[in-house]
């Protein structure tokens, strides 16, 4: 897609059949003049707990890559820090590698860290078997014969969104859905009530005051029929953008035009001060930003 033409990009999931669909749209012009309201019900859809997963001693531990036959139609896998990333060969192990770097980079242990709460998060990440797919391009689609293995592992494993090799903006596309694995499972268990996906949290709150004042326009999300998966998805691309742009990536990285129209830190804290503060009051101790060199990586 061409990103002039581009006025908001957003993931959606369905649900039908327990089948997620993942679908990329693309609205050109204005949005509906109506904001949609965000309701009260959140559904955690993504998110299954698997009870036989077994979790390490070094929590922080970043492996290999494997090929294996546990997740298919996937052929190779690579876990760090509790999140497993999966991976057709088409994929590069590259990539795959520099995936896992961030996400590494992402629970660095630095003077303000708590590390018990940390850790916690990590136990949660294991525990909710946290799985991230890895695609090249923007084609995921699968064979009619491997759609039952896809059904399956969504079924038994904790999959918010995916990660696309080769596509625009590509340190978004890492960052964005890392964290939205991170919000979902990690923080929405560890910290309830500020990052929960509830309608009873912070984080809950601060969407709508973002939505009502018009600096997060939803109704692109319109198109997902289920109002309580919707709202989850509402509030796991708030949490996204309120802690990507108090880390001042957006400016450097993109995108450029989207549903949220605030660009810097120091944009939010004046905007949203209260979104602001949620941040910095709750994510440094837990997670750090990537480092520009390990971001830079990921362009030609």
């Amino acid at each position: 897609m061409d990103s002039n033409d581009r006025i908001a990009v957003g993931t959606i999931f369905k649900i039908g059949k327990n089948l997620f669909h993942f679908t990329v749209f693309l609205f050109i012009g204005s949005c509906s003049q109506d904001q949609i309201v965000i309701g009260e019900e959140v559904t955690l859809d993504c998110v299954h707990q698997n009870t036989s997963v077994t979790i390490p001693s070094d929590l922080y531990e970043m492996g290999s890559i494997i090929q294996t036959d546990e997740y298919p139609p996937f052929t190779k896998k690579l876990t760090v820090c509790g999140i497993t990333l999966i991976a057709r060969d088409d994929v590069s192990d590259v990539f795959m590698i520099r995936v896992g770097q961030t996400i590494s980079e992402m629970f660095s242990i630095h003077e303000e860290t708590d590390t018990l709460k940390q850790q916690k998060l990590l136990k949660n990440l294991y525990t909710y078997h946290t799985v991230i797919p890895l695609f090249y391009g923007e084609d995921w689609s699968f064979h009619p014969d491997e759609e039952s293995d896809w059904e399956e592992l969504n079924n038994r494993h904790s999959i918010c969104d995916i990660i696309m090799e080769g596509v625009p903006n590509p340190v978004m596309e890492v960052v964005e859905h890392i964290l939205h694995h991170i919000t979902d499972i990690g923080l929405h268990f560890t910290d309830i009530d500020n990052w929960g996906l509830t309608n009873a949290s912070r984080l809950f709150n601060l969407t709508k005051e973002a939505i009502e004042l018009g600096y997060y326009n939803v109704n692109q999300y319109e198109e997902i029929n289920e109002a309580g998966i919707r709202n989850r998805v509402i509030l796991q691309e708030y949490a996204y953008w309120i802690i990507y742009t108090s880390w001042n990536l957006r400016n450097s990285h993109g995108p450029d035009h989207s549903e949220w129209s605030i660009f810097t830190s120091s944009e939010l804290e004046n905007k949203l001060k209260s979104s602001y503060q949620l941040v910095q009051e709750t994510v440094p101790s837990i997670l750090s930003c990537p480092s520009e060199q390990t971001l830079s990586l990921f362009y030609p």
